[in-house]
């Protein structure tokens, strides 16, 4: 006589959902694969998803299954806090302009080690671990983000410009390594470091390359996983859906700032440039990947052009 295999501390108990009910779950999800199918999806992972072991157990299977079904996932990782505990030891500490990290030629070399091989090869073994076959890639790799020096004029005085060290802004995209590696069946797994033309090495912000990226790559999807709802108004409620017109007015009045201004002008960048549906989901919520591209409910808020 055989016994049901005891679920792992991680997996939740289905035993009692009826059969007829699971069935119809997964049957659900079929018009959303096959819409998808060998379509590309760009997803900006970070925030909590990234810190907490039963999210990242879940982000990992999530881009599995998605690949699995004939998908073609790209994630782009960020990795703030890992940077902020990184320089904390060295007895530094992290400032920020206008949502961009001030980046020293000390600091660079933190972001550089951080981002490029502890936290990359992290969540390059959580996929792996998952299933996958996941291949972690800088900016460097295939001459693939080539960067120049942000040049970052004041919010409120255009004419002042602030410098914040070797922060870069993109040049240009070459997407070749990445579908190479899509092509023969790899995850690709991008830090956002680039680099310019005498060989510097530039910190980008994540959001800013995976909105790119999607831009260069036509991707279906552009997906940000982020620890909140989505975008709010000022009294705390969800905002699920924002035109360019809509986003300028919330810029205007202060209710986008710091560190989602430039999540959501990369995200209205990729909109306009023709990436079908960008979203702004709460990666807190176990699986929302699947969710969110597998059925039919609406999580965080989606961006469009128009």
């Amino acid at each position: 006589m055989t016994t049901p295999a005891a679920s792992s501390p991680s997996t939740p108990d289905l035993s009692h959902v009826p059969s007829r009910d699971k069935a119809e779950i997964l049957a659900q999800a079929l018009p959303y694969i096959r819409k998808y199918h060998g379509k590309t999806l760009v997803i900006k992972y970070g925030g909590n998803a990234m810190t907490d072991p039963a999210l990242q157990a879940d982000f990992a299977e999530d881009i599995v299954l998605l690949k699995l079904v004939g998908m073609n996932p790209i994630v782009v990782h960020g990795g703030g806090p890992q940077i902020d505990e990184a320089l904390n030891r060295l007895g530094k500490k992290g400032t920020f302009i206008q949502g961009m990290r001030v980046t020293d030629e000390e600091t660079m070399e933190v972001v550089e080690w951080v981002l490029g091989g502890e936290v990359q090869q992290d969540i390059v073994g959580l996929i792996n671990a998952a299933g996958g076959k996941a291949v972690g890639l800088t900016g460097r790799d295939g001459a693939m983000i080539r960067a120049r020096k942000m040049r970052l004029a004041d919010r409120d005085d255009p004419s002042k410009e602030h410098d914040v060290g070797q922060v870069g802004e993109i040049e240009s995209i070459d997407p070749s390594v990445v579908k190479a590696l899509q092509d023969d069946a790899f995850i690709p797994v991008i830090s956002p470091i680039g680099f310019g033309e005498h060989n510097e090495s530039y910190n980008i912000n994540a959001d800013l390359v995976a909105s790119k990226l999607a831009e260069v790559l036509k991707a279906e999807k552009l997906v940000m996983l982020t620890n909140i709802k989505g975008v709010l108004d000022k009294s705390g409620e969800l905002l699920t859906d924002l035109s360019a017109r809509r986003i300028d007015e919330l810029f205007a009045d202060g209710t986008i700032s710091g560190g989602m201004l430039p999540k959501i002008a990369g995200a209205l960048d990729a909109a306009k440039s023709g990436v079908n549906a960008v979203h702004i989901v709460d990666g807190r919520v176990p699986h929302v990947l699947l969710l969110e591209i597998l059925t039919d409910q609406a999580f965080g808020t989606m961006i469009r052009a128009r």
